[in-house]
C-alpha cells in the first residue's frame, strides 16, 4: 500500500512539473517542449495504443506470467488481471486500459504513467511518430530513405525498462535494482538522485552519476563488503548481489533544420540519433540523410551518415544522445535520380567524391535484364555554360564501359540533378525455335545447327491424329519472312520432305479440324437452357432435350418442330420445317412405378418412337401447350366473410365471381368505398362502382382480373377529409346531400392561395369528379361527396399568382398620367 502511495505521490509531482515546463516552454523557449498535459496523460492510457504499451513492458520486465499473478495477488489485485497482457494469442490492439488495470502495472512497478502517456501521444521521441504528409509539387521518383521515416514503426525504438550493456553510464533520475542473495535475501529500488548519488539502507550515500554500470558494480563492491563480510565475486562466496537498471531516465534533445517536424523532443538515456530523427519524422523532402550532425556544448561531436544504417546497416556512428543536445539536419548535398534495370530505382543523395560506380552500388546494383553495355546520363548544364547553349541548357552523355559488365560502371563524376537511366536487355532471344498448333507439347525449343523438323516435331512431343500439313515462318537476313509449306504423308507425323531448319523459324502444325467450321445445332421453346449447342455427329433430338435441362411445366409433347437448311437452295427458300413426333421418353423423370411421368399439364404419350437424328444447323422448337397457364391469383381483402388470396378459375373470371367465392359482402362493408388495385403495367387504383357490380353482373364496372389485382372493401367512415388550400384542414362530418361548398365551408373556407378551378372530390371507391366554377347563368359543377370521400383544393401555382401590389402601382400610374394629359389639355 505504501509503495502505491509513493507511486501517486510521485505522478502528481511529476503533473506539476509537466505543466510548469509547458507553460515555461510557450513563454519564451525558441522550440517548444512538447510535454504532457494531465488531461493528456489520462486520455492516451484508454487508447489501444496504451494497452500495446504495457503488454511490451511485461514482456521486457523479465517476470513470469506466475510471477506477475503472485505479485497481483499480494498486492490486493486479481490474478487474472492482467492475462490478456500476458498470452502471446490474444490480441490488445483494440483494448483500452481501465483504471484497475492501470493502477496495478503502476503499483507493481512494471509502468509509469508519464511515460506510456508521452510514448501515445506523440510528445517524446521514442513514440511512433508519423511525419506530417509532405505532398510534392509534381509525381517524381521516390527520395532513399525518407520512406523508413515517414510511417508507424519501433525500429528506432529503444528499450526504455532495460537491459542496457555494461558500458551504459548511470545519471540522474535513472533506476538501479540492486538484488542481495546467500546469507543475506533482500532486494532495493535505488533511484539516482538530482544530485549523482544513491542511497542503500545500512550503507548510505553511494555516488553514481556518470560512472558506467561496470564502474557501478566495481563501487558497490567496495561498500557492500564493509556492511556484509560475507559478499564476494567469485563462486564461493556465501552472499552475492547483482545490479541491475530497471528503468531509464529521458533525456531532453532538440531536433532542428531540414526535420519533417522539428522541436524539443524527450528520449530515452539510451537513445541515439536515429531515435530522435525518427521522432521528429525524418529529414523534410530537402533535408539531408547523410550529414546528420550531433552538436553538444557548441561544436559538432559526431556526424551521422543515415546511408550506412540504410544500406549496409551500419550503426556504429549512431551516437548515444544526452540532454541538451541538438540534432541538427542541414540541407541536402547533390541529388542523382537512377532508373530503370537497378533493384533500388531512386533519387539518391552524393556526397564529395562518389561517382556513377557508387550510384549504383547504392541503388543495389544491377537487375539481371539490365543490359550493362551503356548508361545514360542526362545532365542540366552549370549557369556558366547555358549562356552560350543558345537555349539548349541539357546535354546527354553516353557512357559505354567495360566496368559496366564487370562491377557497378567506371567512376564517372555525376552532378546535382543528373538522371542516370539503365537500360533493358533486348527481348529477342537466341538459339531458340517455335512449334504451334497440332503437336502434343507445343513451345519454345533450344536450336541447334543442323536440327531438322522431325527433331523439332519429336520434342514437341509428336504430331495429333488429326494433323493436315505444316508452315515454316522463317526470319530472312533483309529482316522479311518467308513461309515453307511441309506435307505429311500419314496421321503419324511422316513428312514428304525432311527440311533443315534456321534459327528463330516458327513451325505451325495445322490439323484438319482447323479448317472445319464450327457447327452447331440450336433449341427454343419449352425448354429449361434454350440456346445453340455443338452439333456432333449422330446427335440426336433427345439428346439435345437433355442437353437443354429436359421440358419447362407446359411443354407440348406430341412433336417438336424443326428447321433445317433446304437441300435445294432455290431461290428466296430459307429452311424447311419437320414435325418430329415425341413420346414420353423424352421426360428425365420416372414414377415410383418405373414409367415416366411428366411435369404439370404435360401430355404424355406412351411408347417410344425411334430417335431423330439432327444435322447441323437445325433449328428445334418445342411447342407450348395451347391456353396452358401457372395458376395465376388475386386477392380480396377487408368486409367480405372469407378474405384472402385466390387462385383464378379462368382468364375471363370477373370481380363478382370473387366476391362470390369469398362468400359476399359483411353486414359492416361499406362498396362505395371499396379499392381496387391492379399491379401490372404500374396501373395503380382503379375507380369502379362496386354496389353497381353487385347489383348487375352485366355492368361496365364488372372488370376481368388479371393476375395480382387487388379488391378491398373497407368498414363504413361517417367522415369527409377536407384537405388542401384550405384554413383548417379536417374531417368533417358527413352529412347526407351537402355538396363540395359546404365542406370547403365547415374547414373555415378556401385560403388566398386556393386555386378553386382546379378542386375536386374524391369518392370512396377512387372516383374523381372535378369542382366547376361557372358563370351566371349556368350552374356550379358542384359535386355531392359520399361518406369516406376527400374533398382536395389545390395551392396556386406561383407562377400564375398576380402581383396586385404591382398591378394597383401600375393602375395608379396610368390614372396619373391620363389626368396629368387632361389637365395641360384643359388649360
Amino acid at each position: 500500500m505504501n509503495g502505491l502511495l509513493s507511486q501517486l505521490s510521485r505522478l502528481s509531482c511529476l503533473r506539476a512539473t509537466l505543466l510548469a515546463t509547458s507553460a515555461i516552454a510557450l513563454l519564451g523557449s525558441p522550440v517548444a517542449a512538447q510535454q504532457p498535459t494531465p488531461a493528456q496523460i489520462e486520455q492516451a492510457m484508454s487508447t489501444p495504443g496504451g494497452a500495446n504499451a504495457i503488454r511490451q513492458r511485461i514482456r521486457t520486465s523479465g517476470l513470469t506470467p506466475e510471477q506477475i499473478r503472485q505479485r497481483l495477488k499480494a498486492a490486493g489485485y486479481s490474478e487474472t488481471l492482467l492475462d490478456q497482457y500476458l498470452s502471446s494469442a490474444s490480441d490488445t490492439s483494440r483494448v483500452a486500459v481501465s483504471d484497475s488495470v492501470l493502477n496495478a502495472v503502476t503499483s507493481l512497478g512494471i509502468v509509469d504513467r508519464e511515460e506510456i502517456a508521452a510514448r501515445e501521444s506523440g510528445l517524446s521521441a521514442t513514440s511512433m511518430v508519423e511525419a506530417p504528409a509532405i505532398t510534392p509539387a509534381k509525381e517524381r521518383t521516390k527520395i532513399f530513405g525518407l520512406e523508413v521515416f515517414r510511417g508507424s514503426t519501433s525500429q528506432f525504438q529503444p528499450d526504455i525498462a532495460g537491459p542496457v550493456d555494461a558500458n551504459y553510464r548511470v545519471g540522474p533520475r535513472d533506476v538501479l535494482a540492486l538484488i542481495i542473495t546467500g546469507g543475506v535475501e533482500t532486494s532495493y529500488s535505488l533511484e539516482v538522485s538530482r544530485e549523482g548519488f544513491i542511497v542503500i539502507p545500512q550503507v548510505g550515500q553511494v555516488f553514481v552519476a556518470n560512472l558506467t554500470l561496470e564502474q557501478v558494480q566495481d563501487v558497490l563492491f567496495r561498500r557492500l563488503r564493509s556492511v556484509y563480510s560475507g559478499i564476494g565475486r567469485d563462486a564461493n562466496a556465501s552472499t552475492h548481489f547483482y545490479v541491475t537498471v530497471v528503468k531509464l531516465r529521458t533525456n531532453q534533445v532538440f531536433v532542428i533544420g531540414e526535420a519533417a517536424a522539428p522541436a524539443s523532443y524527450q528520449v530515452s538515456s539510451v537513445g541515439t540519433i536515429l531515435t530522435a530523427l525518427y521522432g521528429a519524422g525524418g529529414p523534410s523532402d530537402i533535408g539531408s540523410l547523410r550529414r546528420v550532425e550531433l552538436r553538444r556544448n557548441g561544436s559538432v561531436t559526431s556526424t551521422l551518415d543515415v546511408y550506412d544504417y540504410l544500406i549496409r546497416g551500419d550503426a556504429s556512428k549512431d551516437a548515444r544522445l544526452e540532454s541538451g543536445d541538438i540534432i541538427f539536419v542541414p540541407a541536402h548535398g547533390p541529388r542523382v535520380e537512377v532508373v530503370g534495370e537497378v533493384l533500388r530505382p531512386a533519387i539518391y543523395e552524393l556526397k564529395s567524391g562518389e561517382t556513377l560506380n557508387d550510384l549504383i552500388g547504392m541503388a543495389g546494383g544491377f537487375t539481371s535484364i539490365a543490359g550493362r553495355r551503356r548508361v545514360l546520363v542526362s545532365r542540366i548544364l552549370p549557369p556558366a555554360e547555358r549562356v552560350t547553349a543558345g537555349g539548349r541548357d541539357r546535354t546527354v552523355l553516353d557512357i559505354n564501359s567495360d566496368d559496366l559488365s564487370t562491377g557497378f560502371g567506371p567512376a564517372v563524376p555525376l552532378v546535382d540533378g543528373d538522371r542516370v537511366e539503365i537500360f533493358e536487355i533486348a527481348s529477342r532471344v537466341r538459339n531458340s525455335i517455335s512449334v504451334l498448333g497440332a503437336v502434343w507439347n507445343p513451345g519454345s525449343q533450344g536450336f541447334e545447327a543442323g536440327m531438322r523438323l522431325s527433331e523439332a516435331l519429336r520434342r514437341a512431343g509428336g504430331v495429333r491424329p488429326e494433323v493436315k500439313d505444316a508452315l515454316i515462318d522463317r526470319l530472312q537476313s533483309d529482316q522479311t519472312r518467308r513461309s515453307l509449306r511441309a506435307e505429311f504423308v500419314d496421321t503419324l507425323g511422316t513428312l514428304a520432305e525432311d527440311m533443315v531448319l534456321q534459327e528463330d523459324d516458327t513451325v505451325r502444325v495445322y490439323a484438319t479440324t482447323d479448317f472445319r467450321p464450327d457447327r452447331y445445332i440450336a433449341i427454343s421453346g419449352a425448354v429449361q437452357k434454350d440456346g445453340r449447342y455443338p452439333w456432333r455427329e449422330g446427335l440426336t433430338l433427345r439428346d439435345l432435350v437433355h442437353e437443354a435441362g429436359g421440358f419447362e411445366d407446359g411443354a407440348y409433347l406430341v412433336h417438336a418442330e424443326v428447321a433445317r437448311l433446304p437441300e435445294s437452295r432455290r431461290p428466296g427458300e430459307l429452311a424447311r420445317t419437320i414435325a418430329v413426333p415425341l413420346d414420353s421418353g423424352y421426360l428425365l423423370e420416372r414414377g415410383l412405378d418405373g414409367k415416366y411421368v411428366g411435369p404439370p399439364g404435360v401430355s404424355v404419350t406412351s411408347g417410344q418412337r425411334p430417335d431423330f437424328v439432327l444435322a447441323p444447323y437445325d433449328n428445334v422448337l418445342i411447342l407450348r401447350q395451347p391456353e396452358w397457364l401457372l395458376e395465376r391469383r388475386v386477392t380480396i381483402n377487408g368486409e367480405v366473410r372469407f378474405p384472402g388470396t385466390y387462385a383464378l378459375t379462368s382468364k375471363q373470371e370477373r370481380m363478382s365471381s370473387l366476391i362470390k367465392r369469398a362468400g359476399g359482402l359483411l353486414p359492416t362493408a361499406y362498396p362505395e368505398a371499396a379499392a381496387f388495385v391492379r399491379s401490372s403495367r404500374g396501373v395503380g387504383r382503379v375507380g369502379f362502382d362496386l354496389r353497381g357490380v353487385l347489383a348487375d353482373s352485366t355492368s361496365r364496372d364488372n372488370l376481368i382480373l388479371e393476375p395480382g389485382d387487388t379488391l378491398s372493401v373497407p368498414r363504413f367512415v361517417p367522415t369527409v377529409q377536407v384537405s388542401g388550400a384550405v384554413n383548417s384542414p379536417i374531417a368533417v362530418a358527413h352529412v347526407e346531400g351537402k355538396r363540395f361548398k359546404y365542406y370547403i365551408d365547415a374547414a373555415g373556407g378556401d385560403n388566398y392561395l386556393a386555386d378553386l378551378d382546379r378542386a375536386y372530390v374524391r369518392q370512396p371507391n377512387g372516383i374523381v369528379e372535378p369542382y366547376k366554377n361557372r358563370m351566371f347563368p349556368i350552374p356550379d359543377g358542384n359535386p355531392r361527396p359520399l361518406p369516406g370521400a376527400e374533398v382536395f383544393v389545390p395551392e396556386k401555382d406561383p407562377n400564375d399568382r398576380k402581383d396586385w401590389t404591382a398591378i394597383i402601382g401600375s393602375v395608379a400610374q396610368v390614372t396619373a398620367s391620363i389626368v396629368a394629359i387632361i389637365v395641360v389639355v384643359t388649360r
